[in-house]
């Protein structure tokens, strides 16, 4: 299998690569597609993606890069692409209205990447309203923002991640306008970037999923 991070964009991957430029840093955003199918428990897979959203029929997810340097003592201009965000677009705040939404990333051997500031974050998750909300939320308190383990346990510790929900505006993953029924949620893992720095490269799989479980 080939790195989902192919920057030819090229080749058999069904990912869509797109670059934009914003000043001197670099900034790369990665789509991935895949459709679940309601009710029977099945789900058709899209390359780099696995979604388990029950309350929605199709989703997608947006991962962004930046450069992030690396200096190091045989190359001083060394360096590699983190992960900035990772966004689920097309989401519909009405079916999925109370449920939790929750976000993790998949090396290429399949285990969970630490997403937060101990070895055992593997896991990012909010809320989602019980009520459709009529305008934008950026408030990590508000949607609920925590980190897990891989297994749903929450984890006591500061966030470094921040998070937005979006209905208004332009969606990351096709740039079609935003509403309550197609909807950006956007987990931005370390702003700072001061410890949670994932090298894009080794990510090849993220997965989505909500669960109905106010206590969750």
């Amino acid at each position: 299998m080939s790195s989902g991070f192919n920057r030819s964009g090229r080749g058999k991957s069904k990912f869509i690569l797109g670059a934009l430029v914003l000043g001197a840093v670099p900034l790369v955003i990665s789509t991935f597609a895949a459709t679940v199918t309601v009710g029977t428990g099945s789900l058709e897979f899209g390359q780099g993606s696995q979604q388990a959203t029950a309350c929605d029929s199709t989703v997608y997810v947006a991962m962004s890069e930046e450069w992030h340097a690396n200096p190091s003592v045989q190359d001083t201009s060394d360096g590699f692409f983190r992960v900035r965000a990772v966004t689920i677009s097309n989401l519909d705040l009405t079916t999925c209205a109370g449920k939790k939404l929750r976000v993790r990333l998949i090396d290429g051997n399949s285990a969970e990447i630490t997403a937060g500031p101990t070895a055992d974050s593997k896991v990012l998750q909010i809320s989602l309203p019980d009520q459709v909300p009529t305008s934008n939320i950026s408030d990590p308190v508000v949607l609920g923002l925590s980190y897990l383990t891989g297994i749903g346990t929450p984890i006591s510790t500061p966030l470094l991640a921040t998070v937005s929900l979006s209905i208004a505006g332009t969606a990351v993953y096709d740039g079609t306008t935003l509403s309550p029924t197609n909807a950006d949620a956007t987990f931005y893992l370390d702003p700072a970037a001061t410890t949670v720095n994932i090298d894009g490269q080794i990510v090849r799989r993220t997965t989505v999923e909500t669960v109905n479980n106010p206590k969750a």
